[in-house]
């Protein structure tokens, strides 16, 4: 599968404790939109409205091929396509403090996928701990002394 768009803010303001794949329900125009790569997931997260999973405030530009579409909202509300007993673990597993489902990439093969992270926020400390560690690893790569 190829991946389309990616959340990589999310991955650097949450630490991933599991990803889920899941469908996602889109109108002909937007599949196309984002087979050509025009999805962004910035601001991007999953919400359970009365029990169903949504994706909401993730951006999908208008095709721009499609003929006139007088009503077309980048930004609406996408329903999601998961199991039963994910969503169920999914939604017990938002309900503690901190956690939240994010998207985190957006997959396209012969259907559209979406990759949601079961995240838990990440403290300003602990972000200036990881760009600590990436920088010593990429010094370590180049051979530099630390």
């Amino acid at each position: 599968m190829k991946i389309v768009a990616q959340n990589r803010r999310a991955r650097f303001d949450y630490e991933i404790l599991e990803t889920v794949e899941a469908g996602i329900v889109l109108t002909g125009q937007e599949v196309k939109s984002c087979r050509a790569g025009h999805v962004n997931l910035s601001g991007a997260y999953v919400s359970f409205l009365s029990g169903a999973p949504v994706l909401k405030k993730a951006k999908i530009q208008k095709y721009r091929f499609a003929g006139d579409v007088a009503d077309y909202d980048p930004e609406r509300d996408r329903p999601l396509l998961l199991r039963k007993s994910e969503i169920d673990r999914l939604s017990g597993k938002v309900t503690e403090k901190g956690v939240t489902v994010l998207p985190l990439e957006v997959r396209a093969a012969r259907t559209i996928k979406v990759l949601l992270g079961l995240g838990r926020g990440r403290k300003q400390h602990d972000k200036r701990e990881r760009i600590k560690e990436r920088d010593i690893k990429k010094r370590l790569r180049k051979g530099e002394e630390i």
